[in-house]
Parts: C-alpha cells; structure tokens; sequence
C-alpha cells in the first residue's frame, strides 16, 4: 500500500521536476561551477518547504535540503555537473552541438536528471511524512562535482552526512537494476616539473627540460603497469607541454595522474609507486617537482540488506513503462552502438541476444554470487562507508549508449529520460520509506554496515590539509 501512495505522490510531481531536469540540461556546468544548477534545485526545494542550507562545508555548490523532524534522518544524493566539449543538439542520432549552447559542456552522464530524480524522490517521502504524521527526516544532498573531482569524497571528509541513517541514490543508465558492483578506489594528483629554459641549439647544455621530466614519467609509469595488480588502472594527461617553440628547453611542464586500485590501501600503495617514478624523473633531468594531490574516492561498500529491500520495490513497480513510441525514438540511438556492445548490454540486462527493443523495460533478477568488480569509480563510495548506502540504475538511455558521449547527451531531455528518471524516484522513495517506518528495516541494514566497518573502519583517501578546489 505504502509502494502505490508513494509512487502517487512522485507522479502528482513529475511536471515540476521534468522541467528542472531540462532546465539544467538546457545550462550544463562544469565541477565546481554548478552555480545556476544549485540555483534551481534550491528554488523548487523551497517551493516545497524544504529548510536549505548552503555552502555545505563551505563549498559554493554544495547544499542540503531538508524536511520533517524527529526520527531517523534519510538522505537522497543528487548530483548536477556536466561534461566539457560535449554539447548535442537534443533528439539528434548524429554528432550536431546544439546551436543555444555557449559553453561547449554537456551532461553526458546524466546529471541534470539524477538530481531532479533524487530531489523529486525526496518531495514524495517528505510529503507522505507530513500527511500521516509520522516522525523522520529527509535530506536531500545537492552534490557537485562528482566527474573526476570527488565532491563527496570531500563533504564526507567535513562530517557532513556523520548524522545520516542511511542513503538512496539512483543513476541514470540504460538499463534496470540494484547497482551491486565493486568500484575502485582512486586518486588524482598534479605533477608539475620546472627546470631551466635555454636555447635548444646554441646552448642545449645549460638547459634542463621540464617536458623531459613529464615523458620520462609517462615512461615509467608505463613499465610500472606491468607490475600492478589486473584491476588497477592509472591514466594520465599532459596539461602543459611548456610551449609552443622546440627551439627551447622547456622550462615548465605538467602532467595530471589518476590511480585506481581495488582499495584505498591498495590505491596509496600503487599511488606511491607512481610519486616515486616521478621523483626519479626529476633526479634524472635535474628538475625539480611539484606534487598537488588533487582528490581521492574509496571503493564502494555494499550493503545486501538495502539491495533486497530495493529490488523488491523495484520489482514491485515492474518495469520502466516506455511506449512504442519511445522504443521507435530510442532505435537510432541504439542503431549507432556496436553491435558487440550492445550485445553485451543485452544480455547484462536480463535479455537474449537478438532482442530488438532499443529500451529496457523489464525487471532483471538480483545477482547471487560474487560481485562484479568494474574499473571505474564513484564518490558515492565514501558516503557508503560513513553510512548504508544503495543505489538504483534507471534506464533513461537506448540499450548499449555508451556514457560521456554526445549520444547520451541527446538522450538527456527526450521523454523516455523523463520516464527513467521518474521511475527511480519511485524506487528509492519507496525504499526511503520503509526504512522510516519499519526500525527493523533499518537497524538490519545498520547492523550489516556495523559488521563490515567494525573490522575494516573507512580510511579516507583525501590527505589532511588537502581541500577542496574551491577553497584552495
């Protein structure tokens, strides 16, 4: 019964929170910059009578919203950052920018509607709260930066969520399902070499080559992967070459290292091992070196208990309802993909290998048996070991769309993103839910959490004294 009122409660709103979702697509900012993003949500969160508070850990896009009193205190994470270069002309199965786009970004993950969803399913809960009477606290947590900056990573770091009982999230994707994965941790540093500038001909004797430092790291790190374990990945960019004259020995360069590790132990360890080629680099041009850490997330911590409890609500509501409509629309998106990959996406979703639907509209079971381990990160992490957390994937996307692409991004506004994105909010307010009004719901998933972090406590991966971006 609660399932059904909740998901009223989520339709009742959907217009509202349509159109904050396109609106933020409509202005894709980048990390740290999600100014008018936060200007929006905060306006409908008002709207709603949520409490605000902002410059969270005083951070400039970083806010609570928050509802009800007394009780366990749920949050709802949402995000709202995009991606550079990445701009689409919406509805277009080919590479177009979209001409009203100014800054070249666009939200090629999603997250104009991952925090519209969350905040759309925070609005619900905190509505079925007022109206029976009941005891509980909803927070909604506007989130930046979450594309390869960490912003949670940070906020946990301030205590921020130290108050928290557990937490929902959701992301959009292109297929259904409780996330159940295994992440890696990871870290990302600056590394930048100044040397001495001379004239590459007359005088090449007298210089001593910063860029040189930067490849003779690139070098080594790439003996170095020979020697790591199978999950470990490390990726790098030259951010500065020194210039543009080859007749000069450059005097400055800089290169950007990301690592990720199995664990935020294993990460460090490797981390470690990529400092010292740098260190060597130095020694051998005689340069010297300047190390920025710039962010860190932990892997991901699972909690079965919150997983159960969300699929089972998944699977109440049954799939995403995608008409034909939305299936022929998908088609073309699909039609782009290789078909290896979208294949592969098939089958991961629950169906056989020549289905032709372009969406995925069925429920797929709950994985048994040893986790999947994938090579991305997320900073969801971190707030998974400072509380249970869970998180849903929603199918906004054709099958087999590849994230951080233009393909995404045309998708992010269609009506069959709408319908994902609603679908999740459903899901982890009605999960929200039953955590507030069944304290054995809650304690069970807490005591799972207690388990594992009473043996392996979180080790935050971001240094002391390292501070967010923005307050640098």
């Amino acid at each position: 019964m609660r399932l059904h009122d909740i998901a009223d409660l989520v339709d009742a709103e959907t217009a509202v929170f349509t159109e904050l979702s396109d609106a933020i697509w409509d202005g894709p900012e980048l990390r740290w910059q999600e100014r008018n993003a936060v200007d929006l949500q905060v306006a409908v969160a008002e709207k709603y009578g949520f409490r605000i508070t902002r410059d969270l850990a005083d951070i400039p896009t970083a806010f609570t919203a928050e509802a009800g009193s007394g009780g366990p205190v749920i949050a709802f994470l949402g995000e709202y950052d995009a991606l550079a270069g990445l701009s689409q002309q919406s509805g277009e199965p080919t590479r177009v920018a979209d001409p009203g786009n100014t800054s070249g970004n666009g939200h090629g993950c999603g997250h104009n509607l991952l925090g519209a969803g969350s905040l759309l399913a925070a609005v619900a809960t905190a509505r079925f709260l007022e109206r029976s009477g009941m005891p509980g606290r909803v927070r909604y947590y506007g989130c930046p930066a979450e594309e390869a900056a960490a912003g949670k990573s940070f906020l946990v770091k301030a205590g921020v969520f130290d108050d928290v009982d557990a937490a929902v999230t959701w992301h959009p994707a292109s297929t259904l399902g409780t996330r159940q994965v295994l992440s890696l941790a990871y870290a990302q540093t600056h590394f930048r070499f100044r040397g001495v500038a001379a004239h590459a001909g007359a005088s090449p004797h007298l210089g001593r080559s910063a860029l040189d430092a930067v490849e003779l790291m690139n070098v080594g790190v790439n003996f170095l992967r020979e020697h790591m374990a199978d999950t470990s990945r490390i990726h790098y960019a030259i951010t500065d070459s020194g210039g543009d004259s080859p007749n000069v020995v450059q005097a400055y360069a800089s290169a950007y290292y990301i690592v990720r590790a199995r664990t935020v132990a294993e990460m460090r360890e490797l981390y470690e091992r990529v400092v010292g080629v740098a260190r060597g680099a130095a020694l051998m041009t005689e340069t010297e070196l300047d190390i920025e850490f710039d962010g860190a997330t932990a892997e991901l911590l699972p909690n079965a208990e919150l997983e159960r409890l969300l699929h089972r609500n998944t699977e109440a509501l049954g799939g995403v309802p995608f008409d034909e409509q939305d299936q022929a629309r998908a088609r073309p998106f699909a039609d782009v993909v290789p078909l290896s990959q979208l294949v592969a996406e098939r089958l991961q979703a629950g169906l056989d290998a020549d289905d032709d639907r372009a969406l995925h509209d069925t429920v797929p079971a709950l994985a048994t048996g040893p986790r999947t381990q994938i090579t991305g990160s997320t900073d969801v992490g971190d707030v998974s070991w400072v509380t249970p957390t869970v998180q849903i994937m929603s199918p906004c996307f054709a099958l087999g769309t590849p994230v951080h692409s233009w393909n995404l991004v045309a998708q992010g506004r269609l009506p069959a993103a709408h319908k994902g994105m609603v679908h999740a909010a459903k899901a982890i307010a009605a999960t929200a839910l039953d955590l507030l009004v069944d304290p054995e719901l809650l304690e069970s998933a807490r005591s799972e959490f207690h388990a594992v972090t009473g043996r392996t406590p979180y080790d935050c991966p971001i240094p002391d004294g390292v501070l967010a971006p923005p307050l640098r």
